[in-house]
């Protein structure tokens, strides 16, 4: 079995490597897989604030698989969990800290993107 500490790392660094390659460019089954592994981590955390983090997982994969993508919803969640991470960031291991600071940069940057597309239209 993993090492819980070595399994949250390379799911961190699976997330950001897969935000930064963008969003469209992730299979829709992968990104259902990754957000399940964190809302599970979140959920089980049995922290308050991590278990606000895995609801709003939840809203983005009910976004998600919704049939019809919602392209500024979608960009609001992305920004939320984004803001989110900010808030924990403090709880979290100090050895974790730069993977989620870029992973909340990645996701504010991104749901701002998503957001702004659709207004320009």
């Amino acid at each position: 079995m993993a090492n819980p500490d070595t399994a949250n790392a390379d799911l961190l660094a699976d997330t950001i490597h897969a935000l930064q390659s963008g969003l469209t460019s992730v299979p829709l089954s992968e990104v259902m897989s990754n957000t399940e592994a964190w809302q599970q981590q979140f959920l089980q955390s049995g922290i308050p604030d991590f278990q606000n983090i895995a609801r709003e997982i939840g809203n983005l994969q009910s976004l998600l698989s919704s049939g019809k993508l919602d392209g500024p919803a979608i960009g609001r969640s992305l920004g939320m969990l984004g803001a989110q991470i900010v808030d924990v960031m403090p709880q979290a291991p100090e050895e974790r800290r730069v993977g989620l600071s870029q992973l909340s940069t990645l996701l504010l940057r991104l749901g701002g993107e998503l957001e702004a597309d659709n207004n320009g239209r």
